[in-house]
């Protein structure tokens, strides 16, 4: 009896992009409401800044897990995430509840060509690309060691940059009421700035909406980040 073969989840196609995937991502970010609107508060604002009709790089500071239910939440529009492999690992149940939300796995150590292949098909499919460019969850409130990708996929797909920032749930609260979350969308960066512009406008971006430190300032870290 042949083995059954492992599901390839860095590799997604623009038919897995669908109502379904859609459907199941809307009910998620309810779900988390539901449940937390008993632990937070919540802030939004800025939503007057994606425009009607676009599609975006939709980049984000990543402090907690539920960073992405919580963009999902604040921009109303549909996202695919890209999520480290190692989520994708640490059990089948949660990998396939991951991509059905519409998640797929990046290897960050070493980016595939399954990847690149993924993100040109969320853009066949319409959806909009989300990414953490911190590349992983920081809780330090400092802006710093950026990972360029966004950038790439930006200039690649021709889309501009939505800068989210997200504060208050550096650390998890189950205290009733007692938690307060604050999601705030920047203006949008243009994708045919140069690397470095982006990186810059990013940066200070977060850093007007989050209030943490911003290493970025300096010139030297900036060119680290881009080398």
């Amino acid at each position: 009896m042949k083995n059954k073969k492992e599901k390839n989840y860095a590799r997604k196609y623009a038919k897995d992009y669908n109502f379904l995937t859609t459907l199941y991502q809307k009910y998620a970010v309810f779900l988390y409401r539901l449940i937390f609107n008993f632990f937070y508060r919540f802030k939004f604002e800025g939503q007057k800044n994606i425009k009607k009709n676009s599609r975006y790089i939709v980049a984000a500071n990543h402090i907690s897990y539920f960073d992405p239910l919580l963009l999902s939440n604040i921009t109303g529009i549909n996202i695919a995430y890209m999520a480290k492999k190692e989520l994708f690992e640490s059990s089948k149940w949660f990998a396939r509840r991951l991509s059905w939300l519409g998640a797929f796995a990046v290897n960050r150590e070493n980016p595939e060509v399954s990847t690149i292949k993924t993100v040109l098909d969320v853009s066949k499919a319409k959806w909009n690309l989300g990414i953490f460019p911190q590349g992983g969850i920081r809780r330090d409130k400092t802006i710093k060691d950026i990972n360029k990708g966004f950038i790439v996929f930006a200039k690649m797909l021709k889309l501009n940059i939505l800068p989210v920032g997200i504060t208050g749930c550096e650390e998890y609260n189950w205290k009733l009421f007692q938690g307060k979350i604050s999601v705030k969308i920047g203006e949008e960066i243009p994708f045919d700035l140069p690397e470095e512009e982006i990186l810059r406008r990013w940066a200070n971006s977060i850093e007007e909406l989050t209030g943490y430190s911003n290493e970025l300032k300096d010139e030297k870290n900036i060119k680290k980040c881009l080398t």
